[in-house]
């Protein structure tokens, strides 16, 4: 009796989930994803407001409820934040997991400086406002949306699919770096999607999609603190040895450095890419250096730009000086910040030293914080083709092209580690629509939309490869 009461009950379940299923265009899809996203911005997992944990808390629950189990929803406390790893088990016969990766937690902001409250989930005009509706809980509600609705329609991929949701990509990075120290067994995958990282280009004027940047790279974060001390003494007595002048001296000889050309797959493809649509001076030695690496007038062109520079060497530039205590004393000590993208490959010690041989003695280097560096990830070509059929879905005909990010995202950690890693973000946008990081963030409602349709082709495409 008791057994036929649960067989009753589980098929009831099974309808009910089945009965959930819908597409990825389809209204109830859109209004799912769309009470996923509101909660997500609404919620302030700012550094300062603290309720990534608040977040993570919510979205166990959600995976819960469609049918997901326990064993299958992680929610790791760290601190003051949190992560969340949900699986969704597969057939075992494609084998390693493939990860999926996005971060709950956002920049900063306060009500005073936005025109509108940056914790409340806005629609107008067109657009969703609020802190993070861009980066990077658009993507963080795309995937989470779209493994519910796979989870209720029953689908099975050949390998087990995991989400891993972060709580402190913006900061410190703590939470991913402790699961891939503590917790390995839980995200130990073949490689990683990461929709924080890559994303197509709209037209400014047409609104057009132009290219589509497959992020399979990216650079290192370092910043260095260069040092001078000095005994001071009275300002009407000036000595020649002087701790402002030790400093800038210093970052007057790494002014003048330029690190050595360095190129990889991923960077010749961009560089390809750009040259075939740009028919500018720069374009074409993006062109030249593609089918020539390291020409040297092609290497000249690409350097003078600051768009370029960057995609062919590590640069190092000075963003902070402090120096002196008074304005009627000599300086006792002067300290200026360099930051450093590093190219991907290169050892930060490495770069490190360099600076010290161009600072001279008198100068004491040191990193401002622990960095991790990383090589690009391999052009695995079922991520391309993946790729290309999500992109497809929603602008056919677009280009998808290798590229490497300035930027550093959670990806880096997972390179690191051993984990190939693919920025793969479903977002298409203008760029001046791109307030990321800054006031009054907002993503177009049309845009949101699409990456449903995105994030579903791109899963199944992937999760059926060979």
């Amino acid at each position: 009796m008791i057994r036929a009461a649960v067989l009753a009950i589980s098929g009831c379940v099974a309808l009910a989930a089945s009965a959930w299923a819908a597409p990825p265009d389809s209204a109830e899809a859109k209004t799912a994803a769309r009470e996923i996203y509101a909660k997500a911005v609404g919620l302030d997992t700012s550094i300062e407001g603290k309720k990534t944990p608040e977040l993570a808390a919510w979205l166990a629950a959600r995976f819960k409820s469609a049918g997901f189990s326990d064993a299958d929803i992680h929610v790791i406390p760290m601190g003051e934040t949190a992560s969340l790893v949900v699986r969704l088990r597969g057939n075992g016969s494609g084998g390693k997991p493939i990860l999926f990766l996005a971060h709950m937690d956002v920049v900063t902001a306060h009500r005073s400086d936005w025109t509108r409250d940056p914790f409340a989930f806005i629609e107008e005009n067109g657009y969703f406002y609020g802190r993070g509706s861009y980066d990077n809980k658009s993507g963080l509600a795309g995937l989470a949306a779209t493994f519910v609705q796979l989870k209720r329609e029953g689908f099975t991929p050949k390998r087990d699919l995991v989400l891993v949701f972060s709580g402190d990509e913006e900061t410190s990075g703590v939470t991913t770096k402790r699961l891939l120290a503590e917790h390995r067994d839980l995200i130990d995958g073949a490689f990683a999607m990461n929709s924080d990282a890559g994303g197509g280009a709209l037209d400014e004027t047409t609104g057009k999609p132009m290219a589509y940047a497959l992020q399979t790279a990216e650079k290192t974060f370092a910043s260095f603190t260069l040092t001078a001390h000095n005994p001071g003494g009275h300002s009407s007595q000036p000595r020649k040895e002087n701790a402002i002048y030790d400093v800038v001296d210093a970052l007057t000889h790494i002014r003048s450095y330029v690190f050595p050309v360095q190129w990889n797959a991923t960077t010749l493809a961009s560089l390809k890419a750009m040259g075939a649509e740009d028919k500018s001076a720069l374009g074409k030695a993006a062109a030249r250096f593609a089918s020539k690496p390291g020409d040297a007038a092609a290497t000249k062109t690409l350097t003078d730009s600051p768009f370029t520079v960057g995609q062919i060497r590590t640069t190092c530039v000075p963003t902070l000086l402090q120096g002196g205590h008074a304005d009627n004393a000599l300086p006792q000590s002067a300290v200026a910040t360099v930051n450093c993208r590093i190219f991907p490959g290169v050892e930060i010690e490495t770069v490190q030293a360099q600076l010290q041989k161009l600072a001279g003695p008198k100068i004491d280097i040191k990193t401002l914080d622990e960095y991790v560096s990383s090589d690009a990830s391999p052009l695995r070509p079922d991520v391309l083709a993946a790729v290309k059929t999500a992109v497809e879905a929603i602008h056919p005909g677009t280009p998808v092209t290798p590229s490497m990010s300035a930027g550093a995202t959670d990806g880096v950690f997972y390179r690191a580690a051993g984990i190939p890693t693919y920025g793969v973000g479903e977002v298409f946008i203008k760029d001046s629509d791109d307030f990321s990081h800054g006031l009054n963030e907002r993503m177009p409602v049309a845009t949101f939309y699409a990456g449903l349709i995105y994030w579903d082709a791109l899963i199944r495409s992937i999760a059926n490869a060979s």
